[in-house]
């Protein structure tokens, strides 16, 4: 059930809108949720198949967060879900016993909540679900500072979730009182609170008061694992340790029980050992009655590799760093591989003369003042082609085991950035010219890299471009974007000494500027004939790019 207003803690169903078994596209209604301001439409924001209902239309009082309905991906796992799921007391049994075994979480979450007896009337903000797979987000930035007005529409701050960084706007007015979870909070569970408001502007100082101090959310947390690292101290000193942390432990003989662990659930850092160390606070495994009973031979011995040790390990254990992966980066890597297992991956690689292409961006600049790139006229030019050969601009229907032509061209556009790589999608691209190609890139290629994309500006797309002609790469083979079935790796250009047939018919040699272009297609849609014939309609597109504006 998905929090659809900051206040919502419960939800009704008031019709679904898709039965069981439906496929499921991007954008299509679920059902309508009865909150407690209006009743609203439940978009998917996800593809697949709706497999199962738990909570049948007219259900009453459903809790944010259980669960009310199952998707799959492929419409072949519909079948495997068990058909008793679908009882009411199955779901009710499940969600007791999740309570049973989260009692330990809610139990700290508890700390967290707010007394209503000692606060003026306020709103205690939890973490949205943002997306139907969403369980838990990162605070990205707040937009709104303490004691800040809000009015509805107003966005209050930009929560990272499993897909992008989204921007979580206000359904209500009022004034920002606290903020519980600071920017840089991970992990936030969906439903737990992030911020209190008031509506009244008096009140924000009894609610500071009362809240502040660490009540916070991330400010709970650490005190209630301190309390228990007292105890796991005695032991150990942390639950859980990174591989870097482990070999520096290793290499200098410390004492991991004497180090604190400041990493989530409480890991122990490569920091944490490096700031023992360089503080001497690392005790040795080594007891003092030990080095007493070592001869007075031994000991120069000893201290003399401890000195080689202290020289050379340094130099290892700074080969190693660890990365923290971001939501966007975890999904990137689950649905590449997911490509590469599933999706036979077919590969056809040609080679196209790049001069005209050259020649025809810089009279488009000289005569006409319109700057261009060179890969808004290859975005042109897989369009016309896609048009031209319909039977490439399709993808394959996993339900019906067949192949469904797409009624659009819509080029999806590969661009990197910080926190991943993203495809937004320059949609109807065989209908739009070169200049308006241009302009959408630079908008929808800034609004990725600032993560500002809206989930219908990267999702869908029927064929997508990686071009890597910035770097030094002569060719090379991307993968699969499904459900997508074809992507073309675009190279850079070199120069090459060929014939060249002259217009008196005379072969000469002339330099010539190439780009390797290589498809990679889902071998289900393309055979051989439907690659060959997309490459030379490309082929053709790029001989005589003039036609491009027709």
């Amino acid at each position: 059930m998905p929090a659809l207003s900051p206040t919502m803690s419960q939800g009704n169903i008031a019709k679904w809108k898709k039965k069981e078994g439906d496929k499921i596209e991007v954008g299509d209604v679920l059902c309508e949720i009865e909150t407690d301001k209006a009743t609203l439409e439940f978009e998917s924001l996800e593809e697949g198949f709706l497999a199962k209902i738990l909570v049948p239309e007219g259900s009453k009082d459903v809790p944010v967060g259980q669960p009310i309905a199952i998707t799959v991906e492929d419409a072949d796992n519909i079948q495997k879900i068990p058909s008793s799921l679908g009882s009411g007391s199955d779901v009710e049994e499940k969600t007791a016993h999740q309570d049973v075994r989260n009692s330990g979480k809610d139990e700290e979450q508890s700390s967290v909540n707010i007394n209503a007896l000692d606060l003026p009337p306020h709103i205690v903000i939890g973490m949205p679900a943002l997306s139907p797979t969403m369980n838990q987000g990162n605070i990205f930035k707040w937009r709104k500072k303490e004691g800040d007005k809000i009015e509805v529409g107003d966005v209050i701050c930009e929560i990272e979730t499993d897909k992008a960084t989204l921007e979580f706007e206000s359904l209500e007015e009022g004034y920002l009182a606290k903020i519980l979870a600071p920017e840089g909070s991970k992990d936030v569970a969906v439903g737990e609170p992030i911020a209190v408001t008031v509506e009244n502007p008096d009140d924000i100082e009894a609610v500071k008061t009362s809240v502040g101090g660490g009540s916070g959310v991330k400010k709970q947390k650490p005190t209630h694992h301190e309390s228990k690292s007292e105890v796991r101290e005695q032991k150990s000193g942390f639950t859980k340790i990174s591989p870097s942390a482990k070999l520096l432990i290793s290499e200098y003989g410390l004492d991991a029980s004497s180090i604190k662990a400041s990493g989530p659930h409480g890991t122990l850092l490569k920091g944490d050992v490096l700031a023992a160390i360089k503080s001497g606070k690392g005790s040795s495994k080594i007891s003092s009655s030990e080095k007493i009973k070592t001869s007075p031979e031994a000991s120069p011995q000893k201290s003399t590799s401890a000195r080689l040790e202290s020289k050379t390990q340094p130099q290892q254990s700074d080969s190693f760093e660890d990365l923290p992966n971001t939501q966007i980066r975890k999904i990137i890597a689950k649905r590449l591989l997911e490509s590469k297992q599933n999706t036979p991956h077919l590969y056809l690689s040609s080679d196209v003369i790049l001069d005209p292409l050259l020649s025809f961006r810089k009279e488009l600049k000289e005569k006409h003042d319109i700057k261009v790139s060179v890969n808004d006229i290859v975005i042109k030019a897989v369009a016309i082609a896609l048009k031209n050969v319909p039977e490439a601009n399709a993808y394959w229907d996993v339900e019906k085991g067949e192949i469904i032509l797409c009624d659009s061209v819509d080029i999806s556009i590969a661009v990197a950035t910080e926190k991943g790589l993203m495809t937004p999608i320059v949609r109807n691209a065989d209908q739009k010219s070169i200049s308006s190609i241009s302009s959408e890139v630079k908008q929808l290629a800034e609004k990725a890299r600032a993560g500002k994309l809206l989930p219908n500006e990267f999702q869908g797309g029927t064929f997508s471009i990686s071009n890597l002609g910035m770097f030094p790469v002569d060719h090379f083979c991307a993968i699969i974007n499904p459900p997508q079935a074809g992507i073309l790796a675009v190279g850079r250009g070199n120069k090459f000494v060929e014939p060249v047939v002259g217009s008196d018919g005379i072969e000469r040699p002339a330099v010539v500027t190439k780009m390797n272009l290589t498809l990679s297609a889902d071998h289900r849609v393309f055979d051989g004939e439907v690659g060959g014939a997309f490459l030379s309609a490309l082929q053709s597109n790029f001989s005589d790019i003039r036609r491009l504006l027709l």
